[in-house]
């Protein structure tokens, strides 16, 4: 392999110039407030975690995870996603807080790419975690506030795909019980959205037809609130039943906070993390084909660190918004412009110091004692793009 030349960064990693640093912090900050208006807490948890812990907890398949040794000799990770340290730290920590719990986040995540030509293996996540809490109105929440969080990081036009694993777990062990293999293609099939090769693993199975009309017809429970009636009258199962009712309720809620309209229901959305237990959702904007939000309801995660709660939550796929979505527009701020003489360098930079204590952005600037360099200082002052420009200039010139 050859040395790497000077300018070059590893594949799947990026330099973030001021511009696009801009709008990453104002989408952050944004939607930060937003959670935060919402009663959430913001956390941090480190870069770096233990493999035998967070690392297996995450449900990121071990060649995603980028791995290191210690001084020690254990395996540490890199941090691939966020809701795994966070059911570390609520089940420690924070195990005296009266529940539920509310937190939210702003970091980074580290997913090897690896094969995965084109995908970062860093990019930063926004989300929410709300834990001890397992009723429709806990889903509701974080979906709901999903929509608020992408209206506040300048998506305008998107729509929530909703779904559960239930209704698929009951719908598949009805129709192919104990197939547990036969189940998971089925499942990879969907996830993938290969519909195609979802209808070919069901011919495969070579089913009496009433059955394989069961697994075909989900494909078709997409839409409104009438996919529960459709839904209900799919399955005999009592998980699917109850999945259904559970949906449902969580529609109806949407519904009173006035935030239905963006939101469909889909019994094909089933959640790309093995952790998911119930209600997964999506989020996509009209710009992108990929979405830029992901979550769901996961209940058994926080049994792995000794605490067994229920646990719902998503995540923004900040750097989708960022690359992909047009809503937020930076405009640079010019700053203004102090330029000075040796004489009265104290003078100016006392005024710099002034204007920015009233929040102005101040940059300097040393003008030359002789007269030759004025055309050299005009060229410079016009480099800086200084919304005013304000001249200390020789003692007999003035300002």
């Amino acid at each position: 392999m050859s040395k790497p030349k000077g300018f070059e960064k590893p594949t799947g990693f990026r330099d973030y110039t001021p511009h696009v640093v801009s709008k990453l912090r104002t989408i952050e900050r944004n939607v930060l407030e937003c959670m935060e208006r919402w009663g959430y807490r913001q956390i941090i948890t480190p870069t770096i975690e233990y493999y035998d812990t967070v690392g297996v907890a995450s449900s990121t398949s071990d060649r995603k995870l980028f791995k290191l040794l210690n001084s020690r000799g254990t395996t540490l990770v890199l941090r691939s996603d966020l809701t795994a340290p966070i059911a570390r730290v609520v089940s420690s920590m924070l195990k005296d807080e009266q529940l539920p719990l509310r937190l939210s986040y702003h970091a980074n995540v580290f997913r090897s790419i690896e094969e995965e030509a084109g995908r970062e293996a860093e990019f930063f996540q926004t989300g929410v975690e709300l834990v001890g809490d397992d009723s429709p109105e806990a889903d509701a929440e974080v979906v709901a506030l999903a929509i608020a969080s992408l209206q506040a990081a300048g998506v305008s036009s998107f729509k929530i795909a909703m779904g559960h694993m239930g209704f698929l777990n009951g719908l598949l062990e009805e129709v192919i019980p104990g197939q547990t293999a036969e189940q998971e293609q089925l499942k990879e099939g969907l996830l993938g959205r290969d519909y195609v090769g979802y209808r070919q693993s069901i011919e495969a199975l070579n089913l009496e037809p009433k059955l394989k009309e069961q697994l075909e017809a989900i494909l078709r429970l997409r839409g409104g609130k009438e996919v529960c009636t459709h839904a209900v009258e799919l399955s005999s199962s009592a998980e699917a039943a109850q999945s259904i009712a559970h949906l449902c309720a969580v529609f109806e809620v949407l519904e009173a906070y006035g935030v239905s309209e963006h939101v469909l229901i889909d019994l094909t959305m089933i959640g790309d993390f093995s952790y998911y237990t119930g209600m997964t959702f999506e989020g996509y904007a009209a710009e992108l084909g990929s979405p830029v939000c992901s979550g769901g309801r996961y209940d058994n995660l926080l049994q792995q660190f000794g605490r067994s709660l229920p646990a719902t939550g998503f995540a923004l796929k900040t750097n989708r918004i960022i690359d992909g979505v047009h809503g937020i527009i930076i405009e640079e701020k010019k700053p203004i412009l102090i330029q000075y003489s040796p004489k009265r360098r104290a003078e100016a930079l006392t005024e710099a110091a002034r204007l920015r204590s009233m929040g102005q952005n101040v940059v300097t600037l040393l003008l030359p004692e002789d007269g030759a360099g004025a055309s050299k200082v005009s060229v410079e002052a016009r480099t800086v793009q200084a919304e005013k420009v304000i001249t200390y200039g020789s003692e007999e010139g003035g300002r």
